[in-house]
């Protein structure tokens, strides 16, 4: 497959939550974004979850014609040799302001069952978007016109638990990094960095540790290799 080399990069508690609210109050947060640009992850994808909290305008796009666009295709808005802010959004509803006035372009990856308003929204505030996979994404088609018509080499994921799960079960990441943060968050129900829904017997997916470094701050950050 011709993908970009791919990396999962988490910041967590010691107990392994991600909640963002409480992951930006803990010891070593300081940390994680001098290592994201040191591990050369200016291109980087977030799960829905993520960039409605963290990156879209307020709201919903609600369609006056849901018919959905029902083909696979690439637009692509501009080029950026600093890298992309990468959105998965299956059906296309997150909000945006005009591509120009953000600092990084962005890319929205959707499915086929995205309506044709909402890609015409797209157009209008100039984003970039993909559009693989039937009733959900293909992430593998979507990493391939990452590399190929993006010019995109290495990816981070730095989403929540639905995204950084969907990647690993397809197998499509190389490397899981965690930034460890001096505190304990505790609550059960709050989510954790590979989450899924079911409960029956799983065998642990084996990893290769590479690297790993203390911070003055107490954070432990731990790299490893998938295969």
């Amino acid at each position: 497959m011709n993908k970009p080399y791919i990396v999962c990069y988490m910041m967590t508690s010691v107990d392994g939550r991600i909640d963002c609210d409480m992951v930006g109050r803990l010891a070593g947060v300081e940390d994680y974004y001098p290592l994201l640009d040191e591990l050369g992850l200016q291109s980087a994808i977030s799960g829905k979850t993520t960039a409605r909290l963290e990156l879209a305008e307020p709201g919903e796009f609600m369609p006056e014609n849901n018919l959905p666009f029902g083909k696979e295709t690439v637009s692509k808005k501009a080029a950026s040799s600093n890298g992309y802010t990468i959105v998965v959004d299956t059906k296309g509803t997150l909000l945006w302001k005009h591509d120009s006035q953000y600092e990084k372009p962005h890319i929205l990856i959707t499915s086929k069952q995205v309506s044709r308003e909402y890609l015409i929204y797209l157009d209008e505030k100039n984003i970039s978007y993909i559009v693989a996979g039937d009733a959900g994404i293909d992430l593998a088609a979507a990493c391939e016109a990452l590399k190929k018509n993006f010019g995109i080499e290495k990816l981070g994921i730095v989403g929540g638990p639905a995204i950084n799960t969907a990647f690993l079960d397809e197998g499509l990441l190389d490397e899981v990094i965690v930034l460890i943060g001096a505190g304990i968050d505790g609550r059960a129900s709050f989510p954790t960095v590979f989450q899924r829904e079911d409960k029956g017997q799983a065998e642990p997916i084996p990893l290769k540790l590479i690297e790993a470094r203390t911070y003055d701050s107490g954070a432990v950050f731990i790299r490893y290799k998938t295969r």
